[in-house]
This record gives C-alpha cells, sequence and structure tokens, in this order.
C-alpha cells in the first residue's frame, strides 16, 4: 500500500483500490496516463506522452520479447485507452538508428515506425515515440506542465533547473520533437552518468518535461515531485506580476455584456475565408494577463511550447478599445478595428513568405485565432467549438507560463522560422488532410425556439448531426434542462448550449441571443418554431387566446427575428431565418380564425423580411407543415379535441384522418419538417429566399398559386 500524497499545485488522484483490480502493465499504464491527463496543471488536452516497456510472447517466434506501449498519435492520455495507443518493438524501434541520415532526414523516419508494431491493432505512432525508446525507463511520462515550461522558457531555464534539482533534472535545449531528439535525450542520460549523476527527469527548452520511474506508481509521484518543486519556486518569486495592473476589468455583467455586443463583429472579421466558431472566457488568469503592464511587451512574443503555439497560431490580437467603448454603433466599430485586423492578415503573410520552404503547404487562414480585450477577456475563434476552446485553453497554458518565467527570468517564445517549421511541418499537414470533410452546416450556428421537444427538438437534432452548433431553449426550465442534458450525451457539450426564451419578451430574448453570442460567437440560423394551438370557432374564442396566439406566433416571430437579425448584420456574411407556419396559412379550415389567420400573419411577414433583407445576404424561407401529432407539443391544451370535434371524429383517429386525406396518405412527423428546415439551410438553396416548402403529404388546398 503506498501512502497518500499531499501536494499544493498538483492533483494525487491515486487509488490503490481501484490498481487493486488492475491485472497487467499496460491496463496500470493507461490508468496512469488517465490521473495524469485529468489534472489540466499537469498538461493540456492532447498535449504530452506516456509510455510503459513490458516483455510479451512475439506471436511469430512465442520468444519473450521487449515491447513499448505508449499513446498514439492524436490522442489524449485523460482519456486514453488501449485502442488509442500504439505497441511496439522496443528492439526494431532501436535499431532504426542504424538507418537513420541525419537530421534533415526526419519525416522519412516517422514511415519506419510502422516496420517496428508489435500489435497489429495499434493506432499510428506519434512523433515522441523515439523519445521513449531511446531512454532505458520501464515507465516515462511526458508532459507539459506550466510550472515546468516556465522554467523551460526562461532566458536562462538551464541554469535554474540545474540549481532548483541540484543537477538530478537534466536539460535539452529546444529541439522540434523527432528521432534526433531521441538520441538527445539517450546523450543526456548518459553524460550525468558519466558525471556520477542519476537524473530522475530531463526539462526540454521551451517544450516540456521527461520523467520516470521503474513502476507506474514511482513513475507518478516523481512527475507529480517534479512539477510540485517547479510550482512552489514559480510562487516563492511572484511579486510584481506582469510589471502590475494597467487598467481595471468591467463589472463582471458589465463584461459579459460589452463580450456579447463585439463578440458576433470579432467573428465576422475572423470568418473572412471560412465561418469560424467562437469562444469566450473572463478567467482571472487571463484577465490578469490582458490588464497589466507587460500586455504590450508580452502578447507580441507569442507561445513557446509547440503544443500551445499549433492552436493560438503565431501571436494574438490585442484589440485597442476602452473596456467600456460604446460599440451601439456598428459601422464605426468595424471602421475602428478593420485596420488591427488588415494589419494581423500582413504579418501573418509576411511571417509564411520569409519561412517558407519549397515545399511548405500553401498558406493557412491569416486571420487570428486568439483575441485579447484588456479589461473583457479573451475572444478565440476556430473550425469548430472545441478548437476553438481548446485554442483558449492552450493560451491559458501559455499565460501560466509567461507569468511564471517572468517571475524568475526572461520569458522568450520560439523563434520564428521554427515556429512556422511546426505550424507547416508536412506531418502535421498529412495530418490535417487525413480530417474528415466538414460537416454541411460545421462553423454554423443555430437557435431554434422551443427546441426542448417536439418539432423544435427535432431540428435542434437534425442540424447538431449535420455539424451545426445549436442553442436549444424552451420557457420550461425543467423541461430544457432535460433536453440540454440528452443532446450533451449525443452530442457533447461543445455542440450545445441552452437558454431560457420567452419569445413574447424582448429582454429574454436579448439575453438568449447574448448567450449564443458568448457561447459560440454569434448566431447564422434563426428557426421560429415555438408556438401554440386553439381550436375554436370565433364564436368561442376569446379575446385572451386570441391575443395568446398573436402574441407568441406573430410577436414571438418579430421579436425573435429582429434580435438575429441584428447579430446577423454584426457578423456581415448573411443567414437564415426560417419560421415554421404552417397549412392553415393558406387553407381556410373549421374552428381555425384565430392561429389561422395567425399562420397567415407569419407567412407573410416571412415574405416582408425576405424583401427587405436581401441585400444582407440573409435569406427567409417559410416550411408548413399539416397534421404533425407524433411527439409534438401543438397537441397540448385541446387542439387534438378541437380537430376532432371539427371533423366528427375522435383524437385516437386523427393520425390516420390527415394521412388519409393527403395526396401521398402519409403521416407527417417531426424529423420531416426538420429536413425541410434542413434543405433550406445545408447549401443547396443558398440563392433561395422567400420560399414556401410544404410538408403535409400533399394538400391541394394549401398548393401555393
Amino acid at each position: 500500500m503506498t501512502t497518500t500524497k499531499t501536494f499544493r499545485h498538483v492533483s494525487y488522484l491515486w487509488d490503490e483500490t481501484k490498481v487493486a483490480q488492475i491485472t497487467n502493465e499496460v491496463d496500470l499504464f493507461i490508468y496512469r496516463s488517465n490521473l495524469l491527463g485529468a489534472d489540466l496543471r499537469l498538461t493540456n488536452y492532447g498535449g504530452g506522452n506516456t509510455s510503459v516497456k513490458i516483455i510479451d510472447k512475439d506471436p511469430l517466434t512465442g520468444a519473450d520479447t521487449e515491447v513499448m506501449w505508449i499513446k498514439g498519435s492524436g490522442g489524449d492520455i485523460g482519456t486514453l485507452t488501449k485502442s488509442g495507443c500504439a505497441a511496439l518493438y522496443l528492439e526494431r524501434l532501436r535499431n532504426l538508428e542504424n538507418v537513420y541520415r541525419g537530421i534533415e532526414f526526419e519525416d522519412e523516419m516517422v514511415e519506419l515506425f510502422n516496420h517496428c508494431i508489435f500489435d497489429l491493432n495499434s493506432k499510428a505512432p506519434s512523433i515522441d515515440t523515439p523519445l521513449h525508446g531511446f531512454l532505458p525507463f520501464k515507465h516515462i511520462d511526458h508532459l507539459h506542465p506550466d510550472a515546468a515550461i516556465a522554467i523551460a522558457a526562461a532566458k536562462d531555464g538551464k541554469r535554474i533547473t540545474e540549481e532548483l534539482f541540484n543537477g538530478e533534472v537534466g536539460w535539452v535545449g529546444w529541439q522540434r520533437p523527432g528521432f534526433d531528439l531521441g538520441l538527445q535525450l539517450r546523450a543526456c542520460l548518459e553524460e550525468a552518468a558519466s558525471r556520477g549523476k542519476q537524473l530522475r527527469g530531463i526539462m526540454l527548452g521551451s517544450h516540456g518535461l521527461f520523467t520516470w520511474g521503474d513502476t507506474a506508481y514511482e513513475s507518478y509521484i516523481n512527475t507529480l515531485e517534479v512539477i510540485e518543486k517547479c510550482a512552489e519556486y514559480l510562487e516563492s518569486n511572484y511579486k510584481n506580476v506582469f510589471g502590475g495592473q494597467k487598467i481595471e476589468s468591467l463589472p463582471i455583467e458589465e463584461r459579459r455584456n460589452q463580450a456579447a455586443k463585439i463578440a458576433p463583429i470579432l467573428r465576422g472579421f475572423c470568418s473572412s475565408e471560412r465561418k469560424m466558431i467562437g469562444h469566450f472566457t473572463d478567467d482571472s488568469r487571463v484577465l490578469e494577463f490582458i490588464n497589466s503592464n507587460d500586455l504590450e511587451k508580452l502578447a507580441p512574443l507569442g507561445t513557446s511550447c509547440p503544443d500551445h503555439f499549433l492552436r493560438t497560431k503565431i501571436s494574438p490580437l490585442v484589440l485597442e478599445l476602452a473596456p467600456n467603448e460604446d460599440l451601439s454603433d456598428v459601422n464605426s466599430i468595424k471602421n475602428k478595428l478593420k485596420p488591427a485586423f488588415e494589419a494581423y492578415r500582413a504579418m501573418y503573410t509576411e511571417y509564411y513568405n520569409t519561412c517558407k520552404h519549397d515545399n511548405s503547404p500553401a498558406m493557412r487562414d491569416p486571420n487570428p485565432v486568439v483575441i485579447l480585450y484588456p479589461g473583457v477577456g479573451m475572444f478565440t475563434f476556430s473550425k469548430d467549438k472545441t478548437t476553438a476552446r481548446l485554442a483558449s485553453e492552450y493560451y491559458i497554458n501559455a499565460v501560466n507560463v509567461m507569468k511564471g518565467t517572468e517571475a524568475v527570468s526572461e520569458y522568450t517564445s520560439l523563434p520564428r522560422q521554427e515556429a512556422f517549421d511546426i505550424e507547416y511541418w508536412l506531418l502535421e499537414e498529412a495530418k490535417l488532410q487525413r480530417m474528415p470533410k466538414p460537416k454541411a452546416l460545421s462553423g454554423r450556428v443555430a437557435l431554434i425556439t422551443g427546441s426542448a421537444g417536439g418539432i423544435g427538438k427535432a431540428i435542434a437534432k437534425k442540424f447538431a448531426e449535420e455539424g451545426a452548433c445549436v442553442i436549444i431553449n424552451d420557457i420550461n426550465e425543467e423541461r430544457l434542462e432535460g433536453a440540454k442534458d440528452e443532446f450533451v450525451k449525443s452530442f457533447g457539450r461543445d455542440a450545445v448550449a441552452s437558454t431560457l426564451l420567452n419569445v413574447t419578451d424582448e429582454e429574454s430574448t436579448k439575453k438568449s441571443l447574448d448567450a449564443a453570442c458568448l457561447a459560440f460567437g454569434g448566431v447564422d440560423i434563426v428557426i421560429n418554431n415555438a408556438g401554440i394551438s386553439i381550436s375554436k370557432s370565433i364564436a368561442d374564442h376569446s379575446l385572451e387566446e386570441w391575443d395568446r396566439l398573436y402574441d407568441i406566433l406573430v410577436k414571438g416571430q418579430f421579436i425573435v427575428s429582429k434580435a438575429g437579425i441584428e447579430v446577423m448584420r454584426k457578423q456581415g456574411f448573411g443567414g437564415d431565418i426560417v419560421n415554421i407556419v404552417s397549412k392553415n396559412a393558406v387553407v381556410a379550415g373549421p374552428n381555425n380564425p384565430g392561429y389561422g389567420s395567425a399562420k397567415a400573419a407569419q407567412a407573410h411577414l416571412t415574405r416582408l423580411m425576405a424583401a427587405e433583407l436581401g441585400a444582407d445576404k440573409i435569406r427567409v424561407n417559410m416550411v408548413n407543415p399539416d397534421a404533425v401529432i407524433s411527439d409534438s407539443n401543438i397537441w397540448a391544451g385541446g387542439w387534438a379535441e378541437g380537430r376532432a370535434k371539427a371533423y366528427g371524429i375522435t383524437v385516437e383517429e386523427l393520425p390516420a384522418y390527415y394521412a388519409k386525406r393527403t395526396l401521398l396518405n402519409e403521416i407527417i412527423l417531426p424529423i420531416d419538417i426538420a429536413n425541410a428546415c434542413f434543405a433550406f439551410v445545408g447549401g443547396l438553396l443558398n440563392k433561395s429566399t422567400g420560399n414556401a416548402l410544404n410538408v403535409d403529404g400533399g394538400v391541394a388546398m394549401g398548393f401555393y398559386r
């Protein structure tokens, strides 16, 4: 049994009860990896690598052979499973040294890793594989802890490392990961041994940390202890952090209100080449940095750790706006920001042209990923929400590194050429080319009113399946929470946001659109679906019922559309509004004066908006369902009974009755309406506006003339 350790700067998570149930060394290595990856202070998502060397039976000879299990390419140690690992014959891997032609031929070695595969179900081996293979230790942890990188990125990081650990942690200067770096790690270990020093780890300049142990637990504890010592050293030197505070943050509600106002404008600028999804944070660590005297000095330097840099780009864009800047005049703000974005794109283009090689991939999107707004917070923009959120987390890692480094020395970032060679590394480009093609709604944000159930939920689900980020909402909090849990389980936390929304209330609607802007940077698609139904004759219809129908269906569509249009105009790249109307907008049926006339008003408002918004590239269309009975909220509140009475049948006979009266003899389902909405927004009809799409099985009286 081990003794529980207590640390202040890292989390001790080892559980002997769980370990006792683990029966083999590989599973124990995965358990250790998951613990290390669970603490973001130890390594960033997807960063670092872990390994174990075991003796196994060669399936061809039956002889004992040494095998190294290691996290595979592109994996994350926090969520690592056996299927995400690579298993290699260790002797074969080490024998690759015999054919290694030198550092200029690094990339060709990666293909040779495949000749060393032991387990045929292996994930592709990562570029870090030789770094683990040329070290003799059974268990190895390679992590990117902020506290260690703060020392690794220091101008005199080597001296600090030697003094802090009394020579027990070695130093290897910056070099891009690869075969040669693995040989350098081995040489560092051998050089220390020649001086009688037994190392417990190696610091990689501007990169990260290697630690190890004879057992999984010894490696785990050694890793925690080395990182804890680094963190304690930094903490003891924190005095005038980032040169002291220069400005104060806005109060929390004010800064988030300011962030919601400007996010769509920033998203518009960052989407000049492809639509981007945004993420916002006003984390205290971010505010400490962006409000400091040293922001101007440190921000242009960019990050040091290659894992950070790959996701945050060469450097952030710092907005030259007052925290309480008046953002009400959108055109004025756009004109004020335009030169800053043009300058950033020009800087990035010059960086590419200066550093590129003959075989470099084409220049990628020159827009910033990280945008800092002093006094307000940090925005990050990328192809999807997950990547944008991770960029934010990585930049916070970089902020932590700069804070630590500046406390004990002087921060140094990667040289521009080294940074370029990582960003445009052909191996990284090959990874990008292997990525699946974007889905039809990737990079788009959709707000569907009344989406916690029925038709709205079906639309939100369809859009999420097609790659959109969705804002589900409802007036019923309990129903909304249940729907959100379901969506998170199905699509992940980055695909969905939720907000209470009363479509008849301007303030509620504003808060919902603000929530969308804070969650994803803006809104591209608005589906006006929320509604109620009342089936009564005009004699039996009350004024209260009439007002309720018009408030929710007509006024609600007006309020939500108006708020959505404001966001879309800020973004400046158009969008879609689809209104869920009804066959009843066209067909005059019995016992339907309130609902039918309100639907007719929705239909004509659709046409009026389409006529007005064409210049903004905002398409406005409608879908006309009929008799959507299955899983639809419209049948609550007596509507089914009212329609059955109007047609002289029972409620149970309604589905068959509605199907039989259609030309196609089909029952209409919520997914049918969702598919119609997708047809309008999925890209194939991006030159269509002011149209109506009937989804009613074919009702001749509902044909448009």
